[in-house]
């Protein structure tokens, strides 16, 4: 019973860290449109989700954690937008560094690992099911 344990607790900290990296990308989506609040300012800074590995001695296993998330050095995209109160001189505004078309892709990554890691916990719950039944027999 201790394997399956263990087993529950390694797709746990999957489904967890999974569950932050959404979080990130859902802010990423949210901000991708927005300008900076005040005339040269910078915009929105999109952040990449970012995981660590920590070895457990107690589980002897290798968990999984969301680590903080970095923010992407990259250049911020410039919009020609003359009448928006935050352009510059030559009518351009700062818009966050964010493609929505990557963070689609990544978050249907991150949904492919929950799913994975949920589909690991409902067959380590089967197992122990049939385990029990056995040893009632």
């Amino acid at each position: 019973m201790v394997d399956f344990t263990t087993s529950m607790a390694v797709a746990a900290s999957g489904l967890q860290a999974q569950s932050e990296r959404m979080k990130t990308i859902a802010e990423n989506i949210a901000n991708a449109n927005s300008a900076a609040a005040t005339p040269g300012a910078d915009p929105y800074r999109r952040k990449i989700p970012t995981v660590t590995t920590n070895f457990d001695r107690e589980l002897n296993a290798t968990m999984v954690k969301a680590g903080k998330p970095m923010a992407d050095q990259s250049d911020f995209r410039l919009q020609y937008d003359p009448g928006n109160p935050q352009a510059d001189a030559k009518g351009y505004v700062k818009m966050p560094n964010v493609n929505s078309l990557i963070e689609m892709m990544d978050m249907r990554e991150a949904q492919k690992s929950y799913e994975a890691d949920l589909s690991v916990m409902d067959a380590t719950k089967a197992m122990m099911s049939r385990t029990i039944d056995l040893l009632k027999k």
